[in-house]
């Protein structure tokens, strides 16, 4: 896709494009049994009338996928009444992002990843201004990722990793200084196939065969 194209929507063009897109759209849920359960969001925020997506970069204290990026959430709780209530949640836990602040845009396939999380990925909208309260236990920093970085292949490499004696294809995007890889680099590649029918990958990967 031309960044040009996506460039010239304003923020509630790209809304809107996401809501027809997502409404109607059934995920693929996975049920297995003795998995855990976790969720994430998806989030869109206005800036200066171009549509950003929130990340967090995660601190070294954190139990797992220590320095990494991610998008905020977490596993589920036995109070949580569904899992985006989980994905909310976790939000306010980590950044502060009232859950009363977050818009529902949509739902994306769950995604099983190999240390047995089954993860679902909610599309979600903050609605207002807010300043964030961030979690300096397990967020180092938030980063806000303009979306057009997804919709060009200049920011994006498939790399081969190594896992149990196999070669996978991995997805990279390099924002910056950081990079945004392993099962978050394949979720926003899902998400932005599925909205704006672009894939950077040359040859695209099932989730099963992505190891992180």
């Amino acid at each position: 896709m031309s960044s040009s194209l996506i460039k010239s929507i304003d923020f509630q063009s790209t809304i809107q494009l996401v809501e027809t897109r997502l409404r109607n759209y059934r995920p693929q849920l996975i049920q297995r049994a003795g998995v855990k359960n976790s969720a994430v969001m998806i989030l869109f925020i206005n800036r200066q009338n171009i549509p950003h997506l929130i990340f967090t970069k995660r601190t070294e204290w954190v139990e797992t996928h220590k320095g990494q990026i991610s998008f905020p959430g977490g596993m589920r709780d036995s109070t949580d009444a569904d899992l985006f209530q989980t994905a909310r949640r976790e939000t306010f836990e980590e950044i502060g992002i009232e859950p009363e602040q977050i818009q529902l845009l949509g739902q994306l396939d769950d995604f099983y990843t190999v240390t047995n999380f089954i993860v679902s990925p909610f599309v979600g909208l903050v609605t207002y201004e807010f300043r964030y309260r961030i979690n300096e236990r397990e967020v180092a920093k938030v980063l806000e990722v303009p979306l057009s970085l997804f919709l060009e292949s200049t920011y994006f490499e498939v790399k081969k990793w190594p896992y149990q004696n196999r070669l996978y294809d991995v997805y990279f995007y390099h924002y910056q200084q950081e990079v945004i890889w392993g099962a978050t680099a394949f979720m926003v590649n899902r998400f932005i196939g599925r909205v704006f029918q672009f894939n950077p990958a040359p040859d695209p990967v099932s989730p099963e065969s992505c190891p992180i």
